[in-house]
């Protein structure tokens, strides 16, 4: 018998009941989290990779003045194609791959509320890259910017099909994006182990919570945005149209409503990140940590106030835009008490110098120099003189390579060992690490120079004799530099899944939170046992299976009944935690608790393998494709597809 009471046979069942099914068609139809984090995961780690190819061909074009490496035409595409694949190819659906991964661990839970939703997630954000991606192969490339600014962007200035691939596109990321922030902030909910209260929540998941209720407010308005200029493009509305009353200024407050939020969506789960490593590689509690949570919420909150600083030079009232100022000031000082927390957790802690370590010290240097330079250009004037310049091409990668690529690359070294079960190389990963933050600044820094010479930012070249070139070179230089750096970086992520290799243990770093209380990688069911916590670092204060002492659910169900629970028939705490622990049909049930304190409320049957998600999302993707080229008969087909999809998949006892 284990621990948890639960026998040999019992854990047999759990892994049969929470395991996926065999073969290819089991594979499509996992829905568990672990299997749907890990797919966002890698599949957003390639999307990096893709997108920084392309941005080392725009700086090898850019290394001398007058270069020809590729045409103004094919420049405009790469960068229009670069900038999208980051923002919205890369950085949010890994962090949120992170999320769906090791929150439900991290809070005790053994999945997802809505697993097939999640599921579904996942297949949109794929299709829709795919739909971006397949751009290149019909010759129809995006070519407007990843910020589609009107009217450059309407029917008039840019025919044809290469903006609706990117419009297109983008509405399925952000629909992703909207199912998965919906899958985090229900989990947070009530889906956390009996006694995790939420002051006890690891900052990790305090972070992902925050950004994930920004991504419900930040996302639909450029979803509405993304839809009304197609529109335009494809019905013939006016919405953006000055000529016939519309306003194209709308479209800039419909992108920047999303785009500033979007840089703190993408920050908050990276610093949650950066918490969770320095936590663990200090060996010390977070200091400060109630202030850590505050300033979460506070940049949560304070980020909605910021967009119009996008906007300076659109002729905005001085008055508003002296209101945008202030509140760009106020939202340094709770990412300055975050950052403090982690130096003064440092300072007073027993550092290990371990890759991922690395990664959060760099992040600290390069984060705060990205904020400084962000306090600048939030000033009115100084925004005048250096709006479209390479300043603030300087300043956007400082602030999100700095905030969030570096904490997700030590996020993968502190992690791998949950994810696969194996560790990455850390000589490996201290070259790495050394490359990618040289190579960084060595392209980055000079840029600032670049931007107070003059240089704009989104030229495809430019002439010799200007000041600019060996400052350009540097820059490609250390572009090429970094780009090695993540080439080994890759390299070692693909050594750790060779076959054969060392076995990491279950917790290699001696961290605090509870993903680490079971195996490397979890088993199918993640926790034998229903976990207790009773602080907020329960692998050094201690943390059990939860037992026969505590009330039992309110409404626990009986065995194969849904969420809404019913009556508890009599049962008592023993028998509830016998039912999950030690079950005896194939239903895969979880125990849903209350909002606050965490207390169990009632027992929660959740579906398990399906391939309707699957079909939802290429049926989504057919009614895009039939926008794309006016094909209304496939369109309606798809339409057609998604409802019977959805209708099915809710359907009850279908799989």
């Amino acid at each position: 018998m284990s621990a948890t009471g639960a026998g040999v046979g019992d854990l047999r069942l759990l892994d049969e009941v929470w395991g996926p099914r065999p073969g290819f068609i089991g594979w499509l139809g996992q829905c568990n989290h672990k299997a749907v984090g890990r797919r966002f995961i890698f599949t957003a780690f390639a999307f990096l990779l893709i997108g920084g190819a392309m941005a080392l061909v725009m700086r090898s074009q850019l290394a001398f003045p007058d270069g020809d490496v590729v045409g103004p035409q094919v420049f405009n595409q790469l960068f229009t194609m670069h900038g999208t694949i980051m923002m919205f190819l890369f950085v949010v659906p890994m962090l949120e791959g992170f999320t769906i991964y090791v929150a439900p661990l991290a809070l005790g839970a053994r999945d997802m509320p809505m697993p097939r939703l999640n599921a579904f997630g996942y297949w949109v954000y794929l299709l829709g890259g795919g739909l971006l991606l397949s751009s290149f192969a019909v010759g129809a490339v995006p070519d407007s910017g990843w910020f589609a600014y009107v009217p450059l962007t309407g029917p008039d200035f840019a025919p044809g099909v290469n903006l609706d691939f990117w419009l297109l596109g983008v509405t399925m990321l952000e629909v992703s994006g909207i199912v998965a922030a919906i899958e985090i902030v229900t989990l947070v909910a009530r889906f956390r182990a009996p006694g995790m209260s939420i002051v006890r929540m690891p900052i990790f998941v305090w972070a992902s919570f925050v950004a994930s209720v920004m991504i419900l407010f930040a996302f639909p308005p450029l979803v509405a945005g993304t839809i009304l200029l197609e529109l335009d493009r494809k019905v013939g509305t006016v919405f953006y149209d000055a000529a016939a009353g519309g306003d194209p200024l709308l479209w800039q407050h419909l992108f920047w409503w999303f785009g500033h939020p979007e840089v703190y969506i993408q920050l908050l789960p990276a610093l949650g990140i950066a918490a969770a490593i320095v936590v663990a590689g200090a060996g010390r509690r977070m200091a400060a940590r109630t202030l850590v949570i505050a300033s979460l919420v506070g940049i949560g909150i304070l980020s909605f106030g910021l967009w119009v600083h996008h906007m300076y030079a659109t002729g905005i009232p001085l008055l508003a835009s002296s209101l945008f100022t202030a509140a760009s000031f106020m939202i340094a000082i709770p990412s300055g008490v975050i950052v403090m927390s982690f130096i003064a957790t440092m300072w007073w802690g027993r550092l290990r110098f371990t890759a991922s370590m690395l990664y959060v010290v760099a992040f600290v240097f390069v984060f705060v120099a990205g904020g400084i330079t962000g306090v600048m250009v939030a000033m009115v004037p100084f925004d005048w003189q250096a709006h479209d310049t390479y300043f603030i091409v300087a300043h956007f990668h400082y602030v999100l390579v700095g905030g969030s690529l570096f904490p997700i690359l030590g996020g993968l070294h502190h992690w791998m060992p949950k994810l696969t079960g194996r560790m990455l190389d850390e000589r490996l990963g201290r070259w790495a690490f050394a490359l990618n933050f040289v190579g960084f600044n060595l392209a980055f820094f000079p840029q600032h120079a670049l931007g107070l010479f003059g240089m704009p930012r989104r030229v495809w070249t430019y002439e010799a004799g200007l000041g600019w070139d060996g400052l350009n070179l540097a820059s490609s230089v250390g572009s090429w530099v970094m780009g090695l750096g993540m080439l080994l970086f890759t390299v070692n992520l693909l050594l750790a899944h060779r076959p054969g290799g060392a076995r990491a243990p279950a917790d290699p770093w001696g961290a605090d939170t509870l993903e680490w209380a079971t195996a490397s990688p979890a088993p199918n069911y993640n926790f034998a046992g229903v976990p207790q916590v009773a602080s907020p670092e329960p692998m050094w204060d201690g943390v059990s299976s939860a037992g026969a002492g505590d009330a039992a659910p309110a409404g626990a169900a009986a065995e194969g009944a849904g969420a809404d629970g019913g009556d508890a028939d009599g049962d008592d705490a023993a028998s509830w935690r016998s039912r999950l622990d030690r079950p005896t049909s194939r239903v895969r049930q979880a125990v849903a608790t209350t909002g606050l304190d965490a207390r169990p409320d009632h027992i929660v049957t959740l579906p398990g393998h399906s391939l309707w998600p699957l079909w939802a999302a290429v049926s989504l993707a057919v009614v895009m494709v039939g926008v794309l080229f006016d094909a209304v008969g496939l369109g309606v087909v798809g339409l057609v597809g998604l409802i019977a999809s959805v209708a099915a998949w809710l359907w009850p006892g279908v799989e």
